[in-house]
């Protein structure tokens, strides 16, 4: 059973940093493409950046390039995203996804996920 337990988020102020983690268990970590996504109240879910399982490819959403990393330690199980120069409205909820797939490529629509984290909350002071 694929578990997936987010972490990092919090309380900061607009250009503060922030690193989520999001660590796998219960499958083998590098078969997956992973992606993190972001729901603001109100507003759809978004994904903002993904990466596949060899951290070979990464993409980003065009609002958050620049500002945001994504990154993976297969060893450790664990999905990264570093967040620099946080802005008000990045504050969401923000979730890591999990599709098993290994491949080259991976994705930011929210309907090529299967498993998903329960999120962890960023919200951004000005």
């Amino acid at each position: 059973q694929v578990q997936m337990v987010e972490s990092g988020g919090g309380l900061v102020q607009a250009g503060e940093s922030l690193r989520l983690s999001c660590t796998v268990s219960g499958t083998t970590f590098d078969g997956y493409a992973m992606g993190w996504f972001r729901q603001a109240p109100g507003k759809e879910r978004e994904g903002v950046s993904c990466i596949n399982w060899s951290a070979g490819k990464t993409l980003y959403s065009d609002s958050v390039k620049d500002r945001f990393f994504v990154s993976r330690d297969n060893a450790k199980n664990t999905l990264y995203l570093q967040i620099d120069n946080l802005e008000p409205e990045d504050t969401a909820t923000y979730y890591c996804a999990a599709e098993p797939h290994s491949g080259t490529w991976c994705y930011l629509s929210q309907y090529e996920y299967t498993y998903w984290g329960q999120g962890t909350q960023v919200t951004v002071s000005s």
